[in-house]
């Protein structure tokens, strides 16, 4: 069968042949065993229908051995002969170009150069999932090339629902991950809900298909460290950052870090993804011996190089020897997925990479254990290193709060932050980097990760869409107020420098940070050139970790004051109101960066195709994507956003925000 024919045909109806377990591919870790006897047998019905009756007396035996070994029924047979990436949007079976774009990200997702476990659909994260198991791809799949302009395929955590009647204004797929009851939030609910084949962890980007690689957080890392050593008043130029992880997302730090122009060490443990690393160009270097990297390090800083260094081993060890050797770390950071630490999103230090998988699939209590007293002793040796002279951040990945919980010492005795007395004591010793770095410089002003991914597949239109985005932005710096030059003139140097830092892993693709002006512009002058024959079709997305698409009070809301940072109300509006004012295709999570059960977050997709329609969808809805984080923001007395979302206002009539009134703090003390 060709490639449209298979995806015409969903699920097959002969079975195809067994599938081997390929020993080369990055595998997610085995699950703990969570269910009960009659909650396996539920597993196992739930798996089941999916398939015609015939079939069960097969699949049964087979899906019983997938669940006992790996944790999850995954339904290896039926995963697709055919390459998995993404293809020019042509070549794909459909009806509706709408449709075919999302056919094309969710192949993105799912490419072996992109996914962090390709055969368990986990993009990245650990437990990042497009879809639960390979039946659910199939058919959404089949869904997609069937689908017309008035219908929409409703999605729940995976699970294709069907196609229902719309309209051609309407989201073409509505997506939501892991929507839970509240008080089924809890890290255990995932595993248990997850085992049941109901439910799944879409991280963000990974369940909404708009996931681009590790290039999707390159830029945000890059501007963070660029701004983390502006913050300390010292040049990158041979000056040390030290962090770990290599996965999906925290694979971009070694490239960010030779882009900032840094010394960058970066510890992982897993060997594969290091050397899918080290293949990608993304890592200059690999070290196995921690006397030679202090060799190495002290020889870089001697000779002021931009360098990225993987140490492969535990970070813990290298915090512990840089210590012990006296070389001195300008800035610290730690992006393991913390938001995950009993099912392989932490390592603890002193186990090797396989006697840790054992121990967390076969001893999941005493790999609780060994994590919570590596992350006591990781905690030490950067609270040492910061007695020094260390500007340590959180990256949101739920690093402290996993730490505070274990209790290491990361706990803020009184307000370290420096903040204004009317804001409360921060809980941790360490800001966040959306708090002291993100938040006030990008946030607050409208300034977050706008993508775009050129549906042709051609290198010669990601260049030309480059060239417009920085003519555009160009332009807009001419007049920008004095508060934003730094965030424009960043966002010109990065994107004049993306062809040369070759970027690009799966789809031609490509991000920067931008406000509400920039983004409309920017898709605006893209539609028009799609119009005039100059380039093909262009996808617009955002990450979710945006100015008003994430409620995360660790991370993306971290610097709100009021009260409000544990609400979600930002996020749930941002995706309704996305829904009504022209995405193509919309998504809410619950979890993400940060976890299972704290963070509620929303992305979007949108298709540009050269029309009239397409031109009106993207003001309408980018204004409102932005301009209502901005609007939250503002209340919450962030004096960047009061003087953002005034400016908006002023250039849109019908914007009209509540302000908040000063109140004398003096007057407050006086009660």
């Amino acid at each position: 069968m060709t490639f449209k024919e298979q995806i015409r045909e969903g699920i097959p109806k002969k079975l195809p042949k067994t599938k081997s377990y390929d020993l080369e591919i990055n595998h997610a870790p085995k699950r703990k065993a969570i269910l009960n006897e009659e909650e396996k047998k539920l597993a196992l019905k739930n798996a089941l229908r999916y398939f015609n009756k015939k079939h069960h007396p097969t699949l049964l035996p087979e899906f019983k051995e997938e669940l006992e070994t790996y944790g999850r029924i995954y339904m290896y047979r039926f995963r697709p002969d055919y390459k998995m990436y993404a293809r020019p949007i042509n070549e794909y079976p459909a009806k509706s170009k709408q449709a075919a774009a999302i056919m094309l990200m969710i192949q993105n997702n799912l490419d072996y150069a992109v996914a962090q476990h390709p055969h368990e659909l986990i993009t990245y994260g650990g437990n990042g999932a497009v879809f639960q198991n390979w039946a659910q791809y199939l058919l959404t799949m089949k869904y997609l090339a069937e689908m017309n302009d008035e219908q929409t395929l409703v999605m729940y955590s995976g699970h294709p629902m069907g196609l229902f009647p719309s309209h051609k204004d309407a989201p073409r797929v509505v997506v939501t991950n892991g929507m839970m009851i509240p008080n089924y939030s809890q890290p255990d609910d995932w595993e248990k809900f997850n085992a049941l084949g109901v439910t799944q962890y879409g991280q963000m980007t990974a369940g909404s298909y708009m996931y681009i690689g590790p290039q999707g957080i390159v830029h945000g890392t890059t501007i963070t460290v660029l701004n983390g050593f502006r913050k300390i008043g010292k040049e990158p130029k041979g000056n040390i950052f030290v962090t770990s992880g290599l996965g999906g997302m925290s694979g971009a730090q070694p490239k960010a870090g030779n882009i900032a122009g840094c010394i960058t060490i970066c510890a992982e443990v897993n060997p594969k993804i290091t050397q899918v690393r080290l293949d990608q160009g993304w890592i200059d270097e690999k070290i196995t011996d921690l006397n030679e990297l202090v060799f190495r390090v002290k020889k870089a800083k001697e000779d002021k190089e931009t360098v990225s260094i993987v140490y492969l081993g535990n970070v813990v060890d290298v915090w512990e020897k840089f210590d012990e050797a006296n070389i001195h770390i300008d800035l610290g950071s730690d992006q393991t997925s913390l938001h995950n630490p009993w099912a392989g999103g932490y390592y603890p230090v002193g186990l090797s990479f396989k006697a840790s998988n054992e121990m967390m699939a076969n001893n999941p209590e005493s790999f609780k254990k060994e994590v919570q007293k590596s992350l006591r002793r990781h905690a030490d040796a950067i609270n040492k290193h910061t007695e020094k002279g260390t500007y340590f951040f959180d990256y949101g990945n739920a690093f402290l709060l996993e730490a505070s919980r274990a209790g290491a010492k990361v706990l803020a005795e009184h307000d370290l932050s420096g903040r204004a007395e009317s804001r409360p004591m921060t809980e941790f010793r360490y800001a966040s980097y959306v708090q002291d770095i993100m938040g006030p410089m990008c946030f607050d002003y409208g300034f977050g990760p706008f993508r775009w991914v050129c549906a042709s597949g051609k290198p010669e239109d990601l260049e030309k869409t480059d060239k417009i985005a920085c003519e555009v932005l160009e332009t807009i710096m001419k007049d920008a107020p004095r508060e934003i030059q730094q965030q424009m003139a960043d966002n010109i140097q990065w994107i004049k420098g993306a062809q040369e830092n070759k970027l690009v892993v799966g789809s031609q693709a490509r991000i920067l940070y931008a406000d509400a002006e920039g983004r409309m512009k920017i898709a605006e002058a893209f539609n028009t050139a799609i119009a005039n024959e100059i380039i093909g079709t262009v996808i617009l997305g955002r990450d979710h970790h945006d100015v008003s698409g994430t409620d995360s009070p660790y991370r993306e809301t971290s610097n709100i004051y009021d009260g409000s940072r544990f609400t979600a109300d930002m996020a749930i509006h941002n995706v309704i109101g996305d829904s009504f004012r022209g995405a193509t295709w919309v998504s809410i999570h619950n979890g993400g960066g940060v976890g299972w059960g704290e963070v509620i977050n929303g992305g979007f997709g949108m298709v540009l195709d050269g029309s009239k329609e397409a031109s009106k969808r993207l003001k309408s809805m980018l204004f409102w994507d932005v301009n209502n984080g901005i609007a939250r923001r503002s209340w919450a007395r962030n004096d960047e956003a009061i003087f953002a979302i005034k400016r908006a206002m002023e250039t849109e009539p019908n914007l009209k925000v509540t302000l908040p009134n000063d109140v004398d703090t003096s007057l407050l003390n006086s009660v």
